[in-house]
């Protein structure tokens, strides 16, 4: 078919009068009876459309067909604003079909109704992420039966067990109004157990009382955590105990408790938690499941701890050389590197680089942005004209603490370590040097938890610092040490000097912390593995402006009662703490106090 000729008029847009005052032109339907090349009149058709001025096209939403015609058939229009109805072969649109997502319905609920759709050629499937959570676990959520003690333990323990359901036998109940009176920790951890369930099994919106047997949401109370239900036992079980098991004690009762609720529930895991050891060994011998309490350990293993010390390799320079940048500032230098050892390090972790026949290089993570890490150079401990209160370091680690005891720029430092590895000596001397050359600190404050080796010796008469001497025989030890220090001075100025550092110290007790704020202070918390998370909460939270906290501990060497490496205060500080710019850990690996010290930490 020849092509028409161009226009020799260049084409005007019309007005809107004009376009509306265009006679409307009647549809001419050409119909196509073979596939052979179009009749005449359809040619004249098509020429007089292709050589018709014609407007932008607009798009219609047009209804498909409900069945294809037997021969297709193209529908024009000789007006201006041209209509294409079907093209030459008919397709069926393809609808998207969007998954419904539907909540889960409870036992109550009613059912959803059925939906009817419409079918489609080629339906598309919803690929996206879904609203709902999944379990972590296929098949049904477990349902965890809590002692006593694990309530005793962690208040909000009942939030810790994501999607799973909780169920509190009514003897838990029972043991838990026996311990709420007094004002030991445990007391105090009982009352803020039943002010949660006080919570829980009231309406928040009608204070209206809950139908315990329906399962309680645990999320309601704002934890979002738990997406489980509390359920409260309201119904006597049958229990079958063996007749060696006496049937009056509570532990052997919650032990029926989960043989019947085992029963009852075929299809769903029943689980024990408690942090009775016998309890769990007495059910794992009946063929229950039973487990310990683990959301309260930060470190399942104490080697993973936080050490903030890391070696470099031999190539390391070689390997972040491209596009490195360095540059000094007040006698420090400092490198930009980029590289694939920067993933793995921290703001105020230590690395260093030793090699043989080379000098070593040591140095600190100071600043990380993105995919470069800026490093600095450290000042040298282990040089008598660097001491503190002249005190050198001996090796590698100690030379890393005193860097961050003496920064000023660092708040919270956690030192850990064997025994005989110089934790308190250093920090003494580091303290002594800020507070009396200085005069960056008033003074010191040094605390512990007072948990004996052995049995109690009693009450100790006298004031609160006098109750805590025979605590601190550490301290004394160690300003002997530093008193020695001096060998010009003679018996009387190191008298003087021992009467002034004194001065400067004073022994506070963990006992009357609470509500506390110390403003310049430098403190010291020795033996700090024997705290709990709590506790190491409380005191850190007493520092004002410009005062610093150190911990010192040896997780060796832990005398509270249940607790562990894992649990510890100390270690629950190192993990939390790590990575802040403000912030520092050292873990002490060479012990200095004497080589008999250091062979029975070994050996022993």
């Amino acid at each position: 078919m020849p092509l028409p000729k161009p226009p020799t008029k260049r084409a005007d847009m019309l007005t809107d009068v004009d376009f509306t005052s265009q006679p409307k032109a009647a549809k001419t339907t050409v119909k196509s009876t073979s596939k052979s090349a179009p009749s005449g009149n359809a040619r004249q058709n098509v020429a007089a459309i292709l050589s018709a001025p014609t407007p932008a096209p607009t798009l219609e939403l047009v209804k498909p067909a409900k069945a294809p015609a037997a021969a297709p058939t193209a529908t024009v229009s000789e007006a201006p604003r041209p209509t294409r109805k079907a093209s030459r072969k008919p397709t069926t649109p393809v609808k998207i079909a969007a998954t419904p997502i539907v909540a889960d319905k409870g036992p109550g609920s009613p059912a959803a109704k059925p939906t009817s759709t419409a079918p489609t050629a080629a339906p598309v499937s919803y690929t996206g992420p879904s609203v709902r959570r999944k379990r972590d676990v296929g098949g049904p959520a477990k349902l965890f039966v809590l002692d006593t003690n694990v309530l005793l333990h962690d208040p909000m323990s009942l939030f810790r067990f994501d999607e799973h359901d909780i169920y509190l036998p009514m003897i838990t109940l029972e043991e838990l109004d026996g311990h709420k009176k007094g004002m030991t920790e445990v007391a105090r951890n009982a009352r803020q157990v039943s002010r949660e369930l006080d919570t829980l099994a009231t309406d928040l919106s009608t204070r209206q009382q809950v139908d315990p047997a329906s399962g309680i949401a645990l999320a309601k109370t704002g934890h979002i955590e738990a997406k489980g239900k509390l359920y409260f036992q309201t119904t006597g079980l049958a229990v079958e105990l063996p007749v060696g098991l006496p049937q009056g004690k509570a532990d052997n009762q919650i032990l029926g408790v989960v043989q019947a609720l085992r029963t009852q529930h075929h299809g769903r895991e029943v689980v024990l938690v408690s942090k009775d050891i016998n309890m769990r060994i007495k059910a794992r011998a009946l063929g229950l499941t039973a487990e310990d309490y683990f959301n309260d350990k930060t470190l399942e293993d104490g080697d993973l701890l936080y050490t903030g010390v890391q070696a470099l390799a031999a190539d390391f320079w070689e390997r972040h050389a491209k596009g490195m940048e360095s540059w000094q500032q007040g006698g420090i230098t400092f490198y930009r590197i980029t590289g694939p050892a920067v993933p793995t390090l921290m703001v105020n972790q230590f690395v260093y680089l030793e090699s043989p026949g080379v000098t070593p290089w040591y140095g600190k993570v100071t600043e990380i942005t993105g995919k470069s890490a800026v490093l600095r150079t450290l000042k040298d401990y282990a040089n008598n004209k660097h001491s503190a209160w002249g005190v050198t370091a001996r090796n590698r680690e100690q030379n890393f603490a005193l860097n961050l005891l003496l920064d000023p720029e660092c708040d919270f430092v956690t030192l850990t370590g064997s025994a005989g590895t110089g934790k308190t000596l250093i920090t003494l001397a580091a303290a002594l040097s800020q507070v009396l050359d200085e005069r960056r600190y008033t003074e010191i404050i040094v605390t512990r938890v007072t948990v004996p080796v052995g049995d109690d010796i009693g009450f100790l008469p006298g004031t609160e610092e006098e109750k805590m001497s025979p605590w601190m025989g550490a301290l004394d030890d160690n300003l002997e040490v530093l008193a020695r220090g001096d060998s010009t001075a003679g018996e009387w100025g190191r008298a003087a000097t021992t009467e002034l550092v004194r001065s400067k110290i004073k022994i506070k007790s963990l006992n009357f912390m609470r509500g506390r704020t110390f403003l310049n202070k430098f403190v010291i918390i020795d033996e700090a593995q024997n705290l709990t998370p709590k506790q190491m909460k409380t005191l850190i939270t007493r520092a004002g402006p410009g005062t610093k906290i150190v911990c010192l501990g040896n997780l060796a060497q832990i005398d509270t009662p249940y607790l562990t490496e894992g649990s510890s205060g100390l270690t629950y500080a190192v993990d939390k703490f790590k990575g802040w710019p403000h912030g520092g850990h050292v873990t002490l690996a060479r012990g200095e106090r004497s080589r008999l010290a250091d062979f029975a930490s070994e050996v022993l």
